[in-house]
């Protein structure tokens, strides 16, 4: 199985909040994250 990577578009679509809350979890370590490109 393959890793796939999501945008923080993609997460916050799929979870159903905006991206403000998505890039708040981040900041707040509450969610993993790596920057690509």
């Amino acid at each position: 199985m393959e890793d796939r990577w999501l945008s923080v578009d993609e997460i916050a679509a799929y979870l159903g909040i905006k991206r403000d809350t998505v890039y708040k979890w981040i900041s707040e370590k509450q969610m993993p994250a790596h920057r690509m490109g």
